[in-house]
């Protein structure tokens, strides 16, 4: 069994995020409203903290250990450590999906003022 450091996460608490993102795609699908939809997009997004700063972090990360680990830097790791690298800088420059959404709030906000009461 892998040693778990203290204070990482659990594979069970990176399931639940999985099962939440998930949950999240399913619910979308239904086509709820727009500002319910909008509420739950802005924090998946944000710029600082969603997911694709946050996917693009973590696969950083996993190829600086495995560059680390101590594998012979063969063909096959190369490939793999350069994936990882260019799908981090890939997920990272989704970010710019916040700004649309930012967008689209504001898209929705004015038309709602134009609406008549």
């Amino acid at each position: 069994m892998p040693h778990h450091a203290t204070g990482a996460p659990t594979p069970d608490q990176i399931r639940q995020a999985t099962r939440a993102l998930a949950h999240l795609a399913a619910y979308l699908r239904e086509r709820p409203c727009l500002d319910e939809a909008l509420t739950l997009l802005v924090p998946l997004l944000d710029a600082d903290d969603g997911v694709p700063i946050l996917l693009g972090d973590t696969l950083r990360s996993a190829e600086r250990i495995i560059t680390g680990a101590g594998l012979s830097q063969n063909e096959e790791t190369q490939t793999i450590t350069e994936a990882l690298r260019a799908t981090a800088q890939e997920a990272t420059d989704w970010h710019v999906l916040h700004w649309d959404i930012q967008r689209v709030q504001a898209l929705h906000q004015a038309a709602r003022r134009m609406r008549p009461q």
